[in-house]
This record gives C-alpha cells, sequence and structure tokens, in this order.
C-alpha cells in the first residue's frame, strides 16, 4: 500500500486538468467542496470499473477506448472555451452560490476526471500490479482499497490547491481572471492533445 500510494502522490501532485478546474473553483469560492467531490466520483467509478473487472473489457475494445478518449478531450476543450470566455472571479461571500450553481460544477467536476481516459488506464495498467492473489483479501477488494486510498490523496491535494488559489487570490480580481483564463487554456490544451493523439494515433 506504501507503494502504491508513493505513485498515487506523484500522479497527483503532477498538474493537469483536474488542478486546473481546482484552482478556477478556488477562484470562485463557495464551490470547492461540490467540484472537488465531482472529480472525486470520477476517481471513484474508474477504480470501481477496474475492480469489477469491466475495465479489462473496455481496455479490449480499442473503438470504445478511442471514442472515450476523443468525447474527454471535447469535454474538457469546451470547459477550457466556458472558462476563458466567463473566467472564475472571487466572490465577496460563498453565500451567493446557489444550489443550482453547486450542482453544476460537481458535474462538470465528474466529468474532468470521469472522461478523462488517461485515468481509467492508469488505474487498468497500475492497481493490478499492486494486488496479490495470496492476500487475505479478494483482488477486486484490494484495488477497491488502494482506489480509495488514491481517492483520499486526490481530496487533500485539491482542496489545499483550491483552497490556496482562493487565499492567494480573493483580493486580487485582475490576477485571478488571468490565473482563471490560464487555468482555461490549460484544460483546452489538453483537451486538444487527447484529440489530436486519437485522431493521429
Amino acid at each position: 500500500m506504501l507503494g502504491f500510494w508513493a505513485i498515487s502522490i506523484l500522479f497527483v501532485l503532477a498538474p493537469g486538468a483536474d488542478w486546473a478546474y481546482a484552482i478556477s473553483a478556488g477562484i470562485r469560492g463557495g464551490v470547492i467542496v461540490p467540484a472537488v467531490s465531482g472529480m472525486l466520483s470520477g476517481h471513484l467509478a474508474a477504480t470501481l470499473l477496474v475492480a469489477a473487472g469491466v475495465g479489462a473489457m473496455v481496455a479490449g475494445a480499442p473503438g470504445t477506448i478511442a471514442a472515450l478518449t476523443i468525447a474527454g478531450g471535447a469535454y474538457l476543450l469546451w470547459l477550457g472555451y466556458r472558462t476563458y470566455t466567463h473566467p472564475a472571479t472571487p466572490h465577496e461571500s460563498t453565500d451567493a452560490v446557489d444550489g443550482t450553481s453547486r450542482a453544476r460544477w460537481l458535474w462538470k467536476g465528474l466529468g474532468v476526471s470521469g472522461l478523462n481516459p488517461k485515468v481509467f488506464l492508469l488505474f487498468l495498467a497500475l492497481l493490478p500490479q499492486f494486488t496479490s492473489r495470496a492476500a487475505p483479501l479478494p483482488v477486486w477488494a484490494q484495488i477497491t482499497v488502494l482506489g480509495l486510498i488514491h481517492v483520499a490523496t486526490c481530496a487533500v491535494v485539491y482542496v489545499v490547491v483550491a483552497a490556496t488559489a482562493r487565499r492567494v487570490l480573493s483580493a486580487r480580481p485582475a490576477a485571478a481572471k488571468i490565473v482563471s483564463r490560464v487555468s482555461a487554456v490549460v484544460m483546452a490544451g489538453i483537451g486538444i492533445a487527447l484529440i489530436v493523439e486519437q485522431t493521429l494515433g
């Protein structure tokens, strides 16, 4: 578990679409919990698919992976465009964020991680390597435990990233707008890279 956790930490600390989305949520204020919860749900879903053995079946169908990759890339491209044209800005009070807005951030967070084929494929390739058929727990339970460790690590890092963005940029609306747009470019860039990789690969 410690060996897997070390790799999980390195994976989570690598900035990407999740970080960009967490920063946007931090700048917005009042939506950190739903945004991070959405992303964690995507990682948890990937874990459960691998634990249930569905991952191996999906990976054996190249067309499915290609479709998922293009869909995920298109989603990140759209989200990047939306964030760039409507950059997140600090809010004086988190009370101004209503339930509909929180739900929207949750679903978008689920899309950011849930539609990212890199997360799914990484879990598929990585999790089984840290299991043992000689262990007291069945393999699917071991994968689930490892996945939960990863989700917990993600929760800590994403909340810290979002809260730091909130603390640093809450009193600097101009800087917050710039950072929000940079995050948007990162999300769109990753989306384009996924699509290009799949169409040219």
